[in-house]
């Protein structure tokens, strides 16, 4: 293995997993709640035959997507989410495996989503070359991930109203490594910064067409939870992508 296949990412996420089952498992410190809503509801299709969930982690998307009616099937490299995944989800299919060389057959499935999962791979560009085989023609590829702007800068303060000041190089992306607490529990995040050309990019050379884009602000009721996320409706903390596997036409 050379030094650019060391799944990097992947040991970061099994030497975290147990502080990310206890922060993503509690509503009031994980964005999740306050954004899924809107990505299910303007991403994610209607259920169909087979949907994939890419860097499941805990489960909790691919049990909303089960909740939803889609027949799921989801992969992550690290152990201990997977069987965490499968003891909160008796009925799931969850298999532990590389998002850059998934353990399915080409065309398989009709929907892969990949939720915040993406930034957090050690190579991007091939887990979307992947999700676009496992992919039919016509299927879609439903993706969130933190706002490249988002992790190119930070507010300077809590205020509403707080400066946001551009602190990295945007374009040439970098290393994402922060520690959170809240309200007792404490979880790092290390992912990689793509800037949105990048990710338009890799869905291009996979032979994929951006069908949707959104930028989605805070949510009214986590503002008047937390005066502070007012900040979150001025920029975008997230960005969602629909994109559709080419359908080749003789």
């Amino acid at each position: 293995m050379n030094e650019r296949e060391k799944p990097i990412q992947r040991i970061f996420w099994e030497s975290e997993a147990q502080r990310w089952i206890a922060w993503a498992r509690t509503p009031a410190h994980d964005a999740y709640w306050a954004y899924s809503p809107a990505f299910f509801e303007d991403i994610v299709p209607a259920p169909g035959q087979r949907s994939l969930e890419i860097g499941c982690g805990e489960g909790r998307v691919t049990r909303d997507l089960g909740r939803l009616g889609h027949h799921t099937f989801a992969v992550d490299a690290a152990p201990s989410l997977i069987l965490a995944a499968k003891e909160a989800d008796g009925g799931g299919r969850y298999v532990q495996g590389d998002g850059a060389r998934l353990p399915f057959r080409d065309a398989s499935f009709d929907l892969v989503v990949a939720y915040n999962s993406l930034m957090d791979m050690d190579d991007m560009a091939r887990v979307v070359q992947e999700a676009a085989r496992v992919l039919i023609p016509g299927g879609g590829f439903c993706i969130s991930v933190t706002h490249p702007f988002a992790d190119a800068g930070r507010f300077q303060a809590r205020a509403a109203d707080a400066a946001f000041v551009i602190d990295r190089d945007y374009l040439s992306g970098g290393a994402f490594d922060e520690t959170f607490e809240r309200a007792g529990l404490v979880m790092r995040f290390r992912s990689l910064m793509h800037p949105l050309q990048s990710y338009a990019r890799a869905l291009e050379d996979a032979g994929l067409l951006i069908e949707r884009l959104r930028e989605p602000a805070q949510r009214d009721d986590a503002v008047d939870s937390d005066p502070a996320e007012r900040r979150w409706q001025r920029l975008p903390m997230f960005l969602f992508i629909k994109a559709v596997k080419r359908v080749h036409r003789r």
